[in-house]
């Protein structure tokens, strides 16, 4: 009885070892198989990732493409309308500009032909480019006169006195013939073709400009009335008016 007790006892501990060896086997058996799944599934999910992020960059690629290819478009329709819009101004100012020149002479053909038949001239405060109501009675006394004239253009010269540097007083007496040219212009529809603007600054003074009353007397524009005798008396002796 003994002997058989001491028999079972080995076999039991022999069968304990052998499962034992048999579920390491076993479990290294699926380690091993399992391992190149669980290596080809983590490619394929860092392939995937990785293919994730290059379609997000192509997309944001050309998202910002397409709006810059956008603004682009934008950008050449704007210019065109600008351009458009510059010849349209150009061809306006070529018809109804007023004349801006250094010289009569470089712009009116046939000028000795052109005789002084009138003036005036009217004066401005110390860095001022506003006509007063004085000034605009002058004006207006003065276009009375343009009525009975034939063929005539209007000489107008803006100037300064002294003070100051040349380029500002070039800029400020060019804003002072202009407003004399657009009260002109806009209350006795006088046509822009007819006027002859430049602003002299303090290049051409009319009186002494050490003095206050000489700086006042250089603060002006003038303006003069030039017609083109020769075709006035050819449209008298037409019995022209």
């Amino acid at each position: 009885m003994l002997m058989q007790r001491m028999q079972i006892v080995p076999v039991s501990i022999l069968a304990v070892a052998m499962a034992g060896v048999t579920g390491c086997a076993t479990k290294n058996y699926v380690k091993t198989q399992t391992a190149p799944l669980i290596d080809q599934t983590n490619q394929l999910n860092e392939k995937t990732a990785e293919n994730n992020r290059a379609i997000h960059d192509t997309d944001d690629r050309a998202t910002a493409g397409i709006t810059k290819a956008q603004g682009a478009a934008d950008s050449a329709t704007q210019n065109a309308q600008t351009a458009q819009k510059a010849a349209g101004d150009a061809e306006m100012a070529a018809d109804n500009a007023v004349h801006r020149a250094d010289s009569l002479a470089s712009v009116v053909a046939g000028l000795d032909n052109y005789k002084s038949i009138g003036n005036a001239e009217v004066n401005f405060g110390f860095d001022k480019a506003t006509l007063t109501k004085d000034d605009k009675e002058q004006l207006d006394t003065f276009a009375a006169t343009l009525g009975t004239a034939k063929s005539y253009i209007l000489e107008v010269t803006g100037g300064t006195d002294s003070t100051g540097n040349a380029d500002y007083n070039y800029a400020l007496s060019q804003r002072r013939a202009d407003a004399v040219v657009q009260y002109l212009a806009s209350k006795y529809e006088i046509p822009a073709r007819r006027f002859y603007l430049i602003g002299i600054g303090k290049d051409k003074e009319v009186a002494d400009n050490s003095t206050r009353e000489g700086r006042a007397k250089n603060r002006r524009v003038e303006i003069r009335v030039l017609s083109n005798m020769g075709k006035a008396d050819a449209a008298t002796a037409n019995g022209g008016n």
